[in-house]
């Protein structure tokens, strides 16, 4: 019954070369790679009103979809879930599975496998908690996020920057340093608490059921948000947050704070928001400090979501920090000292003496840290303050190298062989000092000099910086996102 309903609904929103392979994936052994016209036919039938009626479950479960999700799922090189299933596995479990999964989603008898709880350490110093779905489910709940995402995608606001396609971090920043540039430097900076955590279930439902038709997509979706979570063994049920970890949630998350998007659009007011994290910007301090307690009002009665008054503020725009930059009052962008101290933070853990690494792992090991941290604020001015890291990094270098010497000997006989005089290499090798002031010793400098650590590999961020100099601005977010 439900086949002939599930082909029913294709033959009016597909062609039928779709159909073909539609009614062949049901039995298809494995997950296979294919590409198809799926995605600009769900938008011809979004623009011609037929999406939002139709039967969506059919669509998340069809080849083109599911293999494109399986794709993603893999891609993203996840940890398995309670099932101990990696993600490798997974096309020889489908071989055995697949096609009860496809009948159990299309009947909408699923029922998904509770969450593993996985706690990361914080920038503040607290813990975030993350709920790793099985691999199974986040090829399905991926598979529902690239069905809904062309639906909902052309009603997010203009000024909503993250986890959208084509939009990104460094746009949003664009933004809001635009807004400090006429002269709106005082901001409202409101930190939700525990957003994520604090999701009401019924008013997610609501929206979703505005837009969705689709019952046994609505359930699917129903019984995601409050699917268990397992810790130590044991299952706790959910009945309100949307958990962080999964594929849906960066998208569940927006459809919720779309409707904070349309009401500070409906107030004027000018702010940029990128996930959870939003700033307002406005003139005067009293019009912030206006602007914070009606804002926080709608947050905490409409949206049934907690505001974090202690971390929400009202200042100057260099007195805060935006997505770890601080905006200067004429717009420009600079990075936040908090930023840099969890980069030193990284360097120092790398950069322990104890590591039994040999120097040439342990640049290869701060290569992509540092190269992934210098593009992230590529378009920050700090020219000296590279330099001065640069510098820092080097030293920490020299110490690590010359704990490796060990013995008075050994100090002495490898700034010899690096062109240091016997007698000065004496001099530091026979020194009292600790490790990190020997490392700042002329000897030192002049055995491991730059050009020595660039023979070595070492990335060195503010040459680099040089050449992206280029990049002036983040680029502009004026057009509209299509998707």
């Amino acid at each position: 019954m439900e086949h002939q309903q599930f082909i029913g609904y294709q033959r009016d929103l597909f062609v039928e070369e779709e159909l073909n392979s539609i009614r062949q994936f049901e039995n298809c052994n494995h997950v296979e790679c294919a590409g198809s016209a799926l995605e600009g036919q769900l938008l011809g039938a979004i623009n011609q009103g037929r999406a939002l009626a139709g039967n969506l479950i059919g669509m998340v479960c069809s080849r083109s979809n599911l293999s494109q999700a399986f794709k993603q799922v893999k891609r993203n090189k996840g940890v398995a879930g309670i099932d101990q299933l990696p993600v490798g596995d997974f096309a020889h479990w489908y071989q055995d599975h697949g096609t009860v999964l496809i009948s159990s989603l299309l009947r909408g008898t699923y029922y998904p496998e509770a969450l593993r709880m996985v706690k990361i350490p914080k920038s503040n110093g607290g813990q975030r908690q993350l709920g790793i779905p099985t691999v199974k489910d986040r090829i399905i709940q991926q598979a529902v996020s690239q069905i809904l995402t062309p639906i909902y995608e052309s009603e997010f606001s203009d000024f909503s920057y993250g986890f959208r396609p084509k939009r990104s971090a460094h746009q949003a920043l664009h933004q809001a340093s635009t807004y400090v540039n006429e002269g709106r430097s005082v901001v409202v900076d409101m930190d939700m608490k525990s957003f994520f955590d604090e999701v009401n279930h019924d008013r997610l439902m609501r929206r979703l059921s505005s837009r969705i038709k689709d019952r046994a997509l609505l359930l699917l979706i129903r019984r995601y948000l409050q699917s268990g979570i397992m810790v130590d063994g044991l299952v706790s049920q959910r009945i309100k947050g949307t958990p962080q970890g999964s594929p849906l949630s960066p998208l569940l998350s927006n459809i919720v704070l779309d409707e904070l998007d349309k009401e500070l659009e409906r107030r004027g007011h000018h702010f940029v928001r990128y996930a959870d994290d939003f700033s307002i910007f406005v003139r005067s301090p009293k019009a912030g400090e206006r602007v914070k307690k009606s804002i926080s009002a709608y947050l905490t009665i409409k949206l049934k979501l907690r505001v974090n008054e202690d971390k929400s503020v009202v200042c100057m725009s260099h007195q805060t920090k935006f997505l770890a930059y601080t905006i200067q009052d004429t717009g420009c962008l600079t990075i936040a000292s908090s930023s840099v101290k969890r980069l030193k933070g990284k360097v120092r853990k790398l950069c322990r003496r104890n590591r039994s690494v040999s120097l040439e792992t342990l640049v290869s090991d701060l290569r992509p840290v540092l190269r992934g941290w210098l593009n992230y604020f590529k378009y920050a001015s700090c020219s000296c303050l590279l330099r001065n890291l640069d510098a820092w990094i080097r030293r920490k270098l020299r110490c690590f190298r010359l704990k490796q010497c060990k013995r008075t000997i050994g100090i002495k006989r490898f700034l010899t062989k690096l062109g240091v005089k016997s007698w000065q290499s004496w001099i530091l090798a026979l020194s009292g000092k600790g490790w990190w002031r020997l490392s700042g010793c002329p000897q030192a400098h002049q055995a491991m000099n730059l050009q020595w650590f660039i023979d070595l590999g070492l990335y060195n961020m503010s040459v680099i910086y040089k050449q992206f100099k280029h990049y002036s601005k983040p680029p502009c977010t004026r057009v509209r996102t299509v998707v």
